[in-house]
């Protein structure tokens, strides 16, 4: 594993959990971590349960003995090791965004492309997919629940930005991040209304907002905290994206990216309405999803809580009993799962590079219609089967 901030801790639990909690198709060693800081790697191996740290990436995707390379740097180093381990015949797993442009989306997926012809894998790491209730839906949908979509609604509300006097982190630099609250979370929420519905976003109308625009340099700092250290710098991202999409039946979708919503901590909600019925989830509230059926009798009518914790719901059987609860955490298991058995059986995982490549495009339309007073910019197709 590259990288050892905030996703490596979440990553790193689902290295370890999976193994020991589902029947995977091969073993699995955390054999090496990779960071710049030797101390601050070396701390995060022994924390973590990894066998080893080292420095220097380059040197570790040579080794023989490394079959799977997981990236959870910064966006802007995405493309260089991602390319470098796929070519190096190593299966990728890849933090989202996938990149921080278009550019180097498309390079990592021709890369990928090229790798997955001699039997090398590879995904992107939109891990609330995995999350059981959000499968569930997806499966709803696709069985005809809410029957033909007509608007979906996809918001994803955070308030760690609030404070003024939060700390310039990378994730506030456009050089290392790429943009704000639009990539860092609204990839989300764009690539969960594609995969429910499976259907793509094929325009989109938006604008973004950064709402400080100076915070104080930061001192020393961790996942979603830190300290500040003398002086102030640029934020170069936006605080807050919102914009209107249309899917390719012509259905509309409305997002909410922003990390300025007072009181959301990890807000992330989903609500598809078709002419049936409707399906909702939130984040916050993650074993539950809520479900309308239009077809049955008026009087009886009315949103019903279906708790996600059943045998029979996805991934949930390797767990505990019905109504013992799964938190944040478990969505990497889960991943692990996935990818783990793509490898084992030869298949191509989702989602892929290609997906990842696809949320990237959105997301550029949706700075281009911003640079353009919200003029309606349509997005690139070439987009992957879901």
């Amino acid at each position: 594993m590259i990288g050892y901030g905030f996703m490596g801790a979440a990553h790193s639990v689902g290295w370890r959990q999976a193994p020991r909690v589902f029947s995977l198709p091969v073993d699995v060693e955390m054999a090496v971590i990779v960071g710049r800081n030797a101390q601050a790697v070396t701390d995060a191996a022994a924390q973590w349960g990894w066998a080893e740290s080292a420095t220097d990436w380059r040197e570790v995707i040579a080794r023989d003995d490394i079959d799977v390379v997981d990236i959870v740097t910064p966006g802007d180093s995405h493309a260089e090791i991602a390319i470098a381990a796929l070519e190096a015949g190593k299966h990728v797993l890849c933090e989202k965004p996938l990149a921080n442009t278009v550019a180097e989306a498309e390079a990592m997926a021709e890369a990928a492309a090229r790798a997955a012809a001699r039997g090398i894998r590879s995904m992107t790491g939109f891990t609330y997919r995995r999350v059981p209730a959000v499968t569930f839906l997806r499966d709803l949908v696709a069985q005809g629940a809410v029957g033909r979509i007509a608007h979906v609604r996809a918001a994803y509300r955070q308030d760690w930005l609030v404070d003024p006097e939060m700390p310039l982190a990378w994730r506030l630099q456009k050089e290392h991040a790429g943009s704000g609250a639009l990539g860092d979370i609204g990839a989300h929420i764009i690539d969960m209304t594609q995969f429910v519905t499976g259907l793509d976003v094929t325009r989109v109308s938006g604008v973004v907002d950064t709402i400080v625009k100076q915070r104080p340099l930061q001192g020393s700092g961790s996942g979603l905290s830190g300290t500040a250290a003398e002086g102030f710098g640029e934020v170069t991202v936006d605080d807050v994206a919102m914009f209107t999409g249309r899917l390719s039946t012509g259905a509309l979708v409305s997002f909410e990216a922003t990390r300025f919503a007072t009181g959301r901590k990890n807000d992330l909600s989903i609500e598809v309405s078709g002419d049936k019925g409707a399906l909702r989830f939130d984040l916050e509230d993650m074993n539950t999803l809520w479900f309308y059926d239009r077809t049955a009798p008026e009087q009886t009518q009315g949103f019903t809580r279906i708790l996600v914790t059943e045998p029979s719901h996805p991934y949930v059987g390797a767990w505990w009993p019905a109504g013992h609860m799964l938190g944040y955490e478990h969505a990497f298991s889960h991943q692990v799962v996935d990818f783990v058995a793509a490898i084992a059986e030869g298949t191509d995982p989702h989602p892929s590079f290609a997906e990842g490549l696809s949320v990237q495009r959105v997301l550029a339309a949706v700075e281009e219609s911003a640079s353009r007073d919200s003029a309606w910019v349509p997005v690139a197709s070439d987009m992957a089967e879901r």
